[in-house]
């Protein structure tokens, strides 16, 4: 009972964060998955359909200490790519997770990387 319980609060919390949240050419989403090992982020295009962008921590495989330093590395390491693609500013989506830990990490990254939001 208590695993689906948990399930329908984080499917409601991504509902809730995606409801207001709108990717367009010029300032595509941000979104992030975390999993138990790695974090991965791709940048939305909503009204095509289409990802302009994608990176995971895999690909990357980043320097940093422990599993923040490195989803700080990965945020920094899209921004870069995204830059070079000619994008600056985004719309952050969370999913369903809280802006703490490795995401608020990857989030700093990112803004340090180059992108406003």
């Amino acid at each position: 009972m208590k695993v689906k319980i948990r399930k329908t609060n984080k499917l409601r919390r991504q509902i809730r964060v995606r409801s207001s949240i709108v990717g367009t050419q010029d300032r595509p989403r941000l979104s992030v998955f975390r999993s138990n090992k790695y974090i991965s982020a791709q940048l939305i295009d909503d009204r095509n359909g289409k990802t302009l962008l994608s990176l995971a921590e895999q690909t990357v495989s980043p320097e940093g200490k422990g599993k923040v330093g490195k989803s700080f590395e990965v945020g920094k390491e899209l921004a870069k790519n995204a830059v070079k693609a000619g994008i600056k500013e985004v719309v952050f989506d969370r999913g369903s997770y809280r802006y703490h830990g490795r995401v608020k990490a990857f989030a700093d990254g990112a803004r340090e990387g180059g992108l406003k939001f």
